[in-house]
């Protein structure tokens, strides 16, 4: 499949809220209501997360959730952890889940920190073969719960930072 790759410049370091750690086969939601985390469910056997997943508080994506994003750290933080990250750039994707479609990119970041300066300034410093593996954790990770994921291209922090900014201003609107 031809994947759309954009060169550009780094992202301004914005806050991800870590709901799964690296290396978990539980899923975590944060229950707003209760202000508490609470195991969603659990990847089968054989699966984990492979980097911390999270999401960029004060936002809401086309799925109705906040806008996810995938920390490409190494090592797991924690539950609730707070990581300022750069924005690397965003896997596009399409989700269908009885009969209905939506996009449900997902954003690639990397930690920074003043005593953390990853070189990474975009995809094209990532792997393709780690990105091709993210890919294929979130086809695997639908598959499982019924849906089906198609990755349909990628772009840069540019491409990311305006997906942010575009979730900032839904969350906005609907949170008034």
């Amino acid at each position: 499949m031809a994947r759309r790759r954009e060169q550009s410049e780094p992202s301004q370091p914005l806050e991800v809220i870590v709901d799964t750690p690296m290396g978990s086969r539980y899923k975590y939601k944060f229950d707003e209501r209760r202000g508490v985390y609470l195991l969603h469910k659990a990847l089968p056997l054989g699966a984990a997360f492979p980097f911390d997943f999270g999401y960029i508080p004060g936002t809401l994506a086309d799925d109705g959730d906040a806008v996810d994003v995938i920390v490409l750290g190494e090592e797991p933080t924690f539950i609730g952890c707070h990581v300022p990250v750069r924005l690397l750039g965003v896997i596009e994707a399409k989700q269908t889940e009885k009969r209905r479609t939506i996009r449900n990119d997902r954003l690639v970041a990397v930690p920074e920190t003043p005593k953390i300066r990853p070189v990474e300034r975009s995809l094209d410093d990532v792997a393709t073969r780690v990105l091709d593996q993210i890919e294929h954790f979130f086809v695997a990770y639908n598959d499982a719960e019924g849906r089906t994921f198609e990755p349909i291209g990628r772009r840069g922090p540019q491409a990311a930072a305006k997906r942010v900014e575009e979730a900032r201003r839904r969350w906005r609107t609907t949170s008034r």
